[in-house]
């Protein structure tokens, strides 16, 4: 079997993989409960990725850590689409706000309790 096909095929694999299982699980990943942790969906990801590693590393044989190595693969995947949910959310609150992300209705005036003042030698 070619290159192209093995890619191909590991291709087709990881995504049955990660169509079934957010099939099952929803989308737990990408919108998580938040009960214990607070984490957004970017920082959830990488704690599992990150679990993951330590699971390979930890393993003495490549045949232990197939499954492991998959499921990185899938969250490595998923962390990219986290990522691009959070690009695509500030431009779309950019768009809202008129190209501000912050509220309307912070005052830019100037402060008469706070100025800075710039000494020149």
């Amino acid at each position: 079997m070619s290159t192209r096909n093995k890619i191909k095929r590991k291709c087709k694999q990881l995504e049955d993989l990660l169509l079934q299982k957010n099939a099952k699980y929803g989308d737990a990943a990408l919108e998580p409960l938040n009960i214990f942790s607070k984490a957004n969906a970017v920082g959830s990801i990488k704690a599992r990725i990150d679990d993951k590693l330590k699971r390979v590393m930890n393993s003495n044989a490549i045949d232990d850590t197939e499954d492991t190595i998959q499921d990185l693969a899938g969250y490595l995947i998923l962390l990219m689409i986290a990522k691009d949910n959070e690009r695509n959310n500030i431009q779309e609150r950019l768009r809202q706000n008129n190209g501000s992300l912050h509220p309307s209705n912070v005052s830019t005036g100037k402060d008469p309790d706070w100025e800075v003042k710039y000494f020149s030698d």
